[in-house]
C-alpha cells in the first residue's frame, strides 16, 4: 500500500506544480520572443562598437539574434538574418508596413503614412487631452484614433492584449459600478421626498373686490 501511495503522490506533484506555475504556454507563446526586447530598445544612437566610423547611427534590429540596436557596420555580423529598419517620426520611432506585418499581426493598430509610406509606431504616445468631437480611442494611452483602430502602437496591443490588462480593465469596471451604484443610493438617500399634491379650494381665494364708484355730487348742499 505504501508504494502505491508513493506512486500515486509522485503523478499528481506534477500536474500541481504546472498549474500553480503562474503563466500558461499559450499566454507565452502569444507573440515572438524579440517583440518585447525590440519595444525596449533605445534606437538612434552612436554604435558602441563603431564609434570611430562615420555614419554609425543604429537604426537597425535582427530579429534572430535580438542583441540591441546596430549600425551599418554591425550588419556584416549577421549576414543572412532577418534585419529589420526602425526610422523616426516626430521624436519616435516606426517601422514600415511592409517590413512588419511579414512577420507579426499587425491588426487592429492604426497605421499612418509619413514620406509617402505606411508606418506603425512601436510604442505607445499618451495625448493628454482628446480633440473635439473624437470617439474612438487607444485602449490604453487614449490617443485619439480612427474608428477602425482600436490601439495606437505595437506596445499598446501587447499591452492590450494581456491578460493581466484584461483582469485590471474588469476590475476597474467593478469599482466604477459599485462607486456609481452608492453614489446613487447616497443621492436618493439625501433627495427630500415629494410634497404631497395641494388641494385647490375655491373658498382660499379672494375675490377681487368691484371697481369703486364716486359719489354724485348733485344731492350735496354746502352751507356759508
Amino acid at each position: 500500500m505504501a508504494i502505491e501511495q508513493e506512486l500515486s503522490l509522485k503523478e499528481i506533484r506534477p500536474k500541481n506544480r504546472r498549474i500553480m506555475g503562474g503563466r500558461s504556454p499559450d499566454e507565452e507563446n502569444i507573440w515572438p520572443p524579440w517583440l518585447k526586447p525590440l519595444l525596449e530598445t533605445s534606437f538612434f544612437v552612436q554604435c558602441k562598437f563603431h564609434t570611430d566610423s562615420h555614419k554609425s547611427e543604429c537604426n537597425m534590429y535582427c530579429l534572430d539574434c535580438s542583441n540591441g540596436a546596430l549600425c551599418s557596420f554591425c550588419l556584416q555580423h549577421h549576414k543572412d538574418h532577418h534585419v529589420i529598419q526602425i526610422r523616426r517620426s516626430s521624436y519616435h520611432d516606426v517601422i514600415r508596413v511592409s517590413e512588419i506585418q511579414k512577420v507579426l499581426d499587425i491588426s487592429g493598430v492604426q497605421t499612418y503614412i509619413i514620406n509617402s509610406a505606411r508606418v506603425v509606431f512601436l510604442n505607445e504616445r499618451p495625448q493628454p487631452r482628446p480633440g473635439k468631437g473624437v470617439t474612438n480611442t487607444c485602449i490604453i494611452c487614449h490617443r485619439s484614433l480612427l474608428d477602425s483602430f482600436t490601439y495606437c502602437s505595437l506596445g499598446c496591443k501587447i499591452a492590450g492584449t494581456s491578460r493581466k490588462h484584461g483582469r485590471v480593465n474588469m476590475a476597474k469596471e467593478a469599482t466604477v459600478s459599485d462607486t456609481e451604484e452608492s453614489y446613487t443610493n447616497v443621492q436618493m438617500s439625501f433627495s427630500p421626498p415629494t410634497p404631497p399634491p395641494t388641494v385647490f379650494s375655491y373658498r382660499s381665494v379672494k375675490r377681487r373686490k368691484g371697481i369703486p364708484h364716486r359719489a354724485p355730487l348733485g344731492g350735496i348742499c354746502l352751507d356759508y
